[in-house]
């Protein structure tokens, strides 16, 4: 859908991504901070990594499978509103009903029940809402409406890392408050995508064909698209090391670099991390654009895997920031360069279910990175003090990291991606 009178396109590129703020501060402020607290009530110290790996692994599994099939769904879904926001506003409303149960939970029980809850409600909604891009923004506009997505995401972490770290206090008192400025946060930038994102309505006015089954809204073309498919075995191997890092970092500060207050620490850091993930976001958008999606790849993944070896010799905070920076950088290039290739690789007609695909690499990532729960747990545990675990973290992201690079070549990219 091009320029309309009603939403210019530059409105349209900020208004179908605001959503991802919201969303990027509630996924940040628990998986980063929160639900490492909340499950330290309820777990064994020795057993800390395994708990939250496993909780989180099949919570994600819930994203994966269930991602493509609300994009599918929402493709043929019939509303005045349009195809995707009344998805997103059906999935929104849930989230708040299962924070309120992690927030309050009163053993491990309640605590799973909220997360995955919270994984099914949110993820009805973001599949329909990564349709909102390639519907609303024509085809030269994308790299740059890719790095504002990324940008969004990334405010969402700045934001996210301070104000949990800081509000959380010493002993980690606030966070039921937390979870409130969660719940206001998710509320008003939804309502502004839910509002100002100009959809045409999708009442199925026209010739009148017979609608089709959910087994035929979920039908893929993989031998069509093997380009699209080829990206998501990409896009998965090099954001494990990424979110391995992410799950875990709170407990490897706490553990290994002994920081007397691990929430605020991890929560300074990622606030430092999350701006040079914003500069990198939208100037990789127009970077991409610039010089393709391969280029900036290569980029990214060569700066992602110099940070990961680096860390093996990280010992102080203040180190760890400055590494930091080359895997900041190396993400930040490489999830606005990834996410311009999937929209011109995903069909036009069919933007929900295929953008909703790309979760199976998104999710897919983040559950096996939970995985290495045990095993950083098992490593820590037989060398008291050497922190095994965690070194094994590093080398194990950055072989997923070269790997990664090594897939683009499965990849048939248009002229202005190579």
């Amino acid at each position: 859908m091009g320029e309309t009178k009603q939403s210019p396109v530059w409105v349209n590129m900020l208004t179908t991504n605001t959503y991802w703020v919201g969303l990027s501060f509630m996924w940040n402020s628990l998986h980063v901070i929160l639900l490492p607290v909340i499950l330290l009530r309820f777990t064994p110290e020795g057993m800390k990594n395994t708990y939250l790996g496993g909780l989180t692994f099949f919570g994600l599994i819930i994203a994966m499978v269930l991602q493509p099939i609300s994009g599918a769904i929402s493709d043929n879904w019939h509303s005045k509103w349009g195809r995707r926001r009344p998805l997103i506003l059906i999935g929104t409303l849930f989230d708040f009903l299962f924070l309120f149960l992690l927030g309050w939970a009163g053993g491990m029980v309640w605590v799973f029940i909220g997360y995955l809850g919270l994984q099914f409600s949110s993820n009805i909604a973001h599949g329909p809402a990564q349709g909102l891009l390639p519907d609303l923004i024509p085809e030269d506009r994308i790299g740059k409406a890719s790095g504002i997505k990324n940008f969004m995401d990334m405010s969402g972490i700045i934001v996210a890392s301070l104000v949990v770290g800081n509000m959380l206090g010493p002993q980690n008192e606030n966070v039921n408050a937390v979870l409130l400025v969660i719940m206001a946060v998710l509320a008003v930038f939804t309502a502004i995508t839910l509002i100002w994102a100009k959809e045409k309505p999708s009442t199925g006015e026209g010739p009148k064909t017979a609608a089709p089954s959910l087994r035929e809204q979920l039908r893929v073309d993989i031998r069509g698209n093997k380009p699209f498919f080829w990206m998501i075995a990409h896009r998965l191997l090099f954001l494990v090391g990424i979110y391995a890092l992410q799950s875990f970092i709170f407990y490897y500060v706490q553990d290994f670099l002994q920081a007397p207050d691990a929430a605020k620490t991890t929560g300074n850091l990622t606030a430092t991390l999350g701006v040079l993930l914003v500069i990198t976001a939208l100037a990789g958008g127009w970077l991409t654009d610039r010089f393709g999606s391969a280029a900036m790849t290569i980029t990214a993944g060569v700066l992602a895997t110099i940070g990961y070896l680096l860390l093996l010799i990280v010992h102080d905070v203040n180190l760890l920031t400055w590494v930091g920076v080359l895997i900041g950088a190396g993400m930040g290039f490489f999830l606005t360069a990834n996410w311009a290739l999937a929209n011109r690789l995903a069909p036009r007609g069919e933007s929900g279910k295929f953008m909703g695909l790309t979760n199976l690499a998104t999710a897919g990532a983040a559950a096996l990175a939970r995985l290495e729960g045990p095993g950083i747990d098992f490593f820590n545990n037989a060398s008291k003090g050497a922190w095994y675990g965690y070194k094994g973290m590093f080398i194990f992201a950055a072989v997923c990291t070269v790997a990664s690079l090594l897939l683009l070549s499965k990849i048939k990219l248009q002229k202005k991606d190579s």
